[in-house]
């Protein structure tokens, strides 16, 4: 046998960058101009019942259904549950940009959701008489599983910053303007 003991090396990968340079790039066009806004636009159509397909740009559709117990085919999430997605999407997005930012590599980033939401409206079609404050989501509750070559602390600090930046975090903790009209009003 060997006098030399050979220790277990932990292998550390990091997630796929971000093009560090091109973040830096929007930032400062954000900074010169910090009324500038993009948009999102999605074409939704009804298949039956409550299976929907939402088209967004050239990518496959967004599959949207109801659970079993609420009338639906259980094909697909259901739209709460495509709502929080979307959330966790925009965390994650959030959060690998500040780490880039910060010039801290992550090597997990993993976000669990989960919202209290009621219909006892039955969506408006003679259920209970509720007023838009009391339908919708009324909790949400996200938790991170985040790594990377940082501190907890450092850790804890991007995903704060990541929250209070996120785009869809605020649009749903704040109120925005909103309008429904059927076509060619």
């Amino acid at each position: 046998m060997s006098d030399v003991i050979e220790q277990a090396k932990t292998v550390k990968t990091h997630l796929k960058p971000i093009d560090r340079d091109g973040l830096m790039a929007f930032a400062e066009k954000g900074r010169n101009n910090p009324q500038s806004m993009g948009g999102n636009k999605v074409h939704t159509i009804m298949q039956g019942m409550y299976r929907s397909l939402s088209y967004v740009g050239n990518h496959q559709p967004v599959v949207v259904d109801e659970p079993l117990h609420l009338f639906g085919e259980d094909t697909a999430p259901a739209p709460g549950e495509i709502v929080l997605s979307g959330l966790g999407g925009c965390l994650a997005v959030g959060i690998t940009a500040v780490a880039t930012w910060k010039r801290i590599p992550l090597s997990k980033l993993e976000i669990f959701l989960e919202a209290d939401i009621g219909n006892p409206a039955a969506w408006g079609a003679g259920g209970a008489l509720k007023a838009p404050e009391e339908m919708g989501f009324q909790a949400i509750r996200v938790k991170v599983l985040i790594e990377g070559d940082a501190t907890r602390e450092e850790l804890d600090e991007i995903v704060k910053h990541a929250n209070f930046y996120s785009p869809v975090a605020n649009s749903m903790r704040n109120p925005i303007a909103f309008s429904i009209s059927l076509m060619g009003e």
